[in-house]
């Protein structure tokens, strides 16, 4: 840009100000000098130019499989400014922000640059100057290989010996132009969306983008005439059928995958059941994630669609009125709701013991001939389980509503808060069955802290402190996550670790799943994020 500045501050005069002066003078002047304002590709290359090769500035990205168009636009100030990644819709699902925070090579040490000098001052003062140290990296590291943070402080650690971690490197102190533009296009290369963050373009597009898929493979399915596609053993057809109001197992085979090729890329979706209520349906996912979570509801969806006997109403008839009426005490809203959520947990529970759900209809018949044989004895056990803990619950309750000295609003919220996140509607489902014995214990935990808290205020408010802090600890582990997608089971099992440090606080007597502290959980969140 000072090339340029500096071209056309030499031959234009200082009277022309405005675009009517440029226009009146240029008139005149392009008349005598018709070639002042040409200017030559060597004008804008400066001396260190035969060192940058073709390598430097790729025209291309290639992730796995897939090929992306890379362009390049000088633009100071402007959202593209710098390397655009054009990122078709119908494969937004399989990319993965891996591997661009290295950014092109011909850009790479200038990012590394910029990280070294966005160290808190104390690291960085061992390390400068910066363009020194990113040279020395780079000349001495494989790049993609991991993080890029990650390899940086590991490897001016190595130089130097002053300890340096991923979390020190401030990407936001890195200039916008340094950072990778994605660029998501349609199949004609029409802008759809663009932003630095690939994670929010995704959750921004996600219907688009599922749509994309299922049109592209609707189209394969059409021009191939249904013939199976080239997605491997388990790929099944090039285009699935995507139906909807199935009410039992008519779908043959359902493939783990769906691949087929769209303008040259390979594309990739996952199909799976899907809850409707009253029917289930197929439909394509994005992520095997989402695949597994909706294919496990639909699953059950299916088989208790096709139960005959209500293990709800069987259950129900068996209980007094009295145990009805202590029943009827519960967060959802009707005894029969809180069947309901019995019977779905009761029939989790038979799945996972069977191997989970099925795949195709012969598997299918098995899993739910395995589920009807046991599913009311099943649900008489959870409701009986289920009867204890709201007992308990509803102790608790009424012991939160006669402790009322100001001292304790503190702890007491606290309380009423862990009661919410674990007593809830549709908590038995949520927590699964295996977890009543557990929330019974965390309730009876509760309760003796409620009765030990007039006399032990000052002991309860920093025991409360230190699981505030977990709790802190838990709620970033989460945030690390992309939204709208289903979090990992090794991060949710964090928040029973912090139920279990609550009884070893608070109830020590009566014991802890497995050794807890609030270190243990530190460790566990560190491990889980991604």
């Amino acid at each position: 840009d000072e090339t340029l500045f500096d071209f056309y501050d030499q031959r234009i005069p200082e009277h022309v100000v405005s675009g009517a002066h440029f226009d009146s003078w240029w008139k005149k002047k392009r008349q005598d000098e018709p070639e002042l304002l040409n200017f030559e590709q060597s004008m804008l290359i400066n001396e260190t130019a035969e060192a940058v090769t073709k390598d430097d500035y790729p025209d291309s990205w290639r992730q796995g499989k897939l090929k992306f168009r890379v362009t390049y636009q000088f633009e100071p100030g402007a959202d593209a400014d710098g390397v655009t990644v054009h990122i078709p819709l119908q494969v937004l699902n399989q990319v993965s922000a891996e591997g661009f925070d290295w950014q092109i090579p011909g850009l790479r040490e200038q990012v590394v640059t910029e990280l070294i000098r966005s160290l808190p001052k104390p690291i960085r003062r061992n390390y400068v100057p910066a363009p020194n140290f990113a040279a020395r990296f780079l000349d001495t590291t494989v790049p993609l290989q991991g993080p890029l943070t990650a390899s940086l402080a590991a490897g001016l650690q190595r130089m130097v010996g002053v300890p340096v971690q991923a979390a020190d490197f401030d990407w936001s102190k890195v200039p916008d132009h340094l950072k990778i533009t994605f660029r998501v296009v349609d199949e004609r290369r029409r802008k759809l969306a663009e932003a630095k963050d690939l994670e929010a373009l995704r959750l921004k597009l996600k219907p688009k983008t599922r749509a994309a898929i299922s049109k592209a493979f609707e189209q394969a399915a059409q021009k191939q005439g249904g013939q199976p596609g080239k997605g491997g053993a388990d790929a099944g057809p090039a285009g699935p059928e995507q139906r909807t109001g199935l009410t039992s197992w008519t779908i043959g085979t359902l493939p783990h995958t769906f691949e087929t090729r769209r303008a040259g890329q390979p594309l990739k979706a996952y199909p799976a059941l899907v809850d409707e209520g009253t029917s289930v349906a197929v439909r394509l996912f994005d992520t095997e994630a989402e695949q597994r979570s909706a294919m496990w509801a639909g699953t059950r969806r299916l088989i208790l669609l096709n139960i005959t006997s209500n293990p709800a109403k069987f259950a129900q008839s068996k209980l007094t009125n009295q145990q009805k009426l202590a029943l009827s005490s519960n967060p959802h809203g009707s005894i029969q709701s809180l069947f309901d959520d019995c019977v779905t947990a009761a029939a989790d529970r038979l799945i996972a013991a069977h191997g989970g759900p099925a795949w195709d209809e012969e598997g299918f018949k098995k899993l739910f001939d395995a589920v009807r044989a046991d599913l009311v004895d099943a649900t008489m056990k959870t409701v009986q389980q289920v009867r204890e803990v709201l007992a308990a619950w509803q102790a608790c309750e009424r012991r939160l509503k006669d402790t009322t000295s100001p001292v304790l609003l503190a702890s007491v919220a606290d309380v009423r808060e862990q009661l919410a996140r674990l007593i809830k509607p549709g908590f038995v489902t949520e927590h699964g069955a295996k977890r009543l014995p557990d929330l019974m214990r965390y309730l009876v935990a509760a309760d003796r802290r409620l009765q030990q808290m007039p006399t032990n205020a000052e002991r309860d408010r920093s025991r409360m402190a230190k699981v505030k802090e977990m709790q802190d600890e838990f709620a970033w582990l989460l945030e690390q996550f992309p939204a709208g997608r289903p979090v990992p089971q090794q991060a949710r099992e964090i928040r029973w670790m912090i139920e279990e440090l609550r009884v070893s606080y608070f109830a020590h007597a009566l014991g802890t799943a497995y050794p807890i502290s609030d270190k243990r959980i530190v460790k566990a969140v560190d491990a889980a994020a991604p």
